[in-house]
């Protein structure tokens, strides 16, 4: 990965699009980690979606990473847009709703040298056919050559800090409030999907049919149930050490 910088300057399209960037604390990169939310854009018809859940799912899901692990974590998320190269001085990085989420080439191939040189993508919170017909043609801009694959759940990624034996379907809160843990009518089973390197390294985590987010987000809740967001946290704080160590 690419030397930590300090940010100097931002385009007037971040300016004026992705006001939030300019809140991202250099303070941030001076611990061992910090959480990395991708800013996309959306299509002409739907707006971007990458700021669902925050930031309470972001520092919800800080503050138990802190809590499990002795990782030095920085206490406020930061987002950083996909065309970035400050993205480079990240080795996590979190993007969900990826349904509306539309790359340029230059997005794509800045995501594609992003992993390919150490990167690791937690992809998050989409349903149903039509959002993954939308995604994976977004993906296959970054990836032509490569497909999503299932992740057994003897990958190390599922056992590398928390024991993960099931992997079940994390309801978003409107699909658990309607009594079900789908939100599309053909938004199950959930699956967890990977994208892996030419040496087997897991570059990407694809979380489909499934909302941890929205797990994180209500893990204090007495509403929310504990199963569900204690396997969500236990996802999440699997898929940082395992970047942070392979």
């Amino acid at each position: 990965m690419k030397n930590i910088r300090i940010i100097i300057s931002l385009t007037f399209l971040i300016i004026t699009f992705f006001p939030n960037t300019l809140r991202n604390s250099q303070a941030n990169q001076e611990h061992e980690f910090t959480f990395v939310r991708l800013q996309y854009r959306g299509n002409l018809t739907r707006l971007s979606s990458w700021e669902v859940d925050y930031p309470a799912s972001d520092r919800n899901f800080l503050y138990q990473l802190s809590k499990q692990t002795n990782i030095d974590v920085a206490s406020d998320p930061i987002q950083i847009p996909v065309w970035s190269e400050d993205l480079f001085d990240y080795p996590f990085a979190y993007i969900l709703e990826v349904g509306s989420m539309r790359l340029t080439k230059a997005d794509a191939e800045n995501l594609r040298e992003y992993l390919l040189r150490g990167g690791f993508i937690f992809v998050d919170d989409f349903h149903g056919g039509m959002e993954w017909k939308w995604f994976y043609t977004e993906f296959k801009k970054i990836f032509p050559k490569r497909e999503p694959v299932d992740i057994p759940v003897s990958h190390p990624i599922f056992r590398c800090f928390f024991k993960i034996e099931k992997l079940i379907q994390i309801p978003g809160l409107r699909a658990l409030f309607s009594g079900r843990t789908y939100e599309r009518y053909d938004g199950h089973p959930a699956r967890y999907l990977g994208v892996f390197d030419d040496k087997g390294r897991l570059m990407m985590m694809i979380c489909f049919n499934s909302d941890l987010g929205d797990a994180w987000e209500h893990a204090a809740e007495d509403f929310y149930p504990r199963e569900y967001s204690n396997i969500a946290l236990k996802m999440g704080i699997n898929a940082v050490i395992y970047s942070l160590t392979h």
